[in-house]
């Protein structure tokens, strides 16, 4: 089913319907301000296995072909970039930095509310311009679009309406989605 999404550059509109639950952080003093919670996206299970595995390929594909920048370290769900890929880099480089006798520096920087503030379009032109097959170019254009969700808080539940941003907190998609969408910006401050 996924060869076939991918191939036909189409993504269930069944799929693009998803409710987002809000639920309290754990251990928060208060619960009086919207940083006391998280939006977390309910996915039916087989879109949930069909992006799991859309998503395996597309970080063996962006890794092997270094779309994603050698130094761009993601604390999260990417192969040869999690945590303890980061820990093992940053451990190393200080390492380095001593035997040298450097100074050793780290900028690190979390982006709250990043996955959910995704441009669609300039998603959709990253993964154009990167070098994918024009069939996954197709794809990602369909898969962003026409997206609509609803919102549950306890015992309320809004209204279906259309989201042009972002993409979902619990997606298998997310993590390398982001990575794509911040490569570029790294390769930029690079040069």
């Amino acid at each position: 089913m996924a060869n076939a999404c991918i191939n036909l550059g189409y993504w269930l509109l069944h799929f693009k319907i998803s409710n987002m639950i809000v639920i309290p952080k754990p251990n928060k003093k208060l619960y009086n301000s919207p940083k006391s919670f998280r939006p977390i996206v309910l996915l039916n299970t087989i879109d949930k296995l069909i992006e799991k595995v859309i998503g395996e390929r597309l970080q063996f594909h962006s890794v092997s072909n270094n779309f994603i920048h050698p130094s761009q370290l993601e604390l999260g769900e990417l192969k040869f970039k999690s945590t303890i890929d980061t820990g093992v880099a940053l451990t190393y480089t200080i390492q380095n930095g001593w035997v040298k006798n450097l100074t050793t520096s780290i900028l690190t920087f979390n982006i709250a509310q990043f996955f959910p503030l995704l441009n669609h379009q300039l998603l959709s032109l990253i993964i154009k311009k990167v070098g994918f097959d024009q069939h996954i170019s197709l794809f990602f254009a369909d898969y962003l679009v026409n997206r609509k969700t609803n919102y549950s808080w306890t015992s309320f539940s809004s209204p279906i309406f259309n989201i042009n941003v972002g993409v979902g907190q619990s997606s298998a998609l997310s993590p390398i989605l982001s990575a794509l969408y911040l490569s570029p910006f790294i390769y930029i401050l690079e040069n």
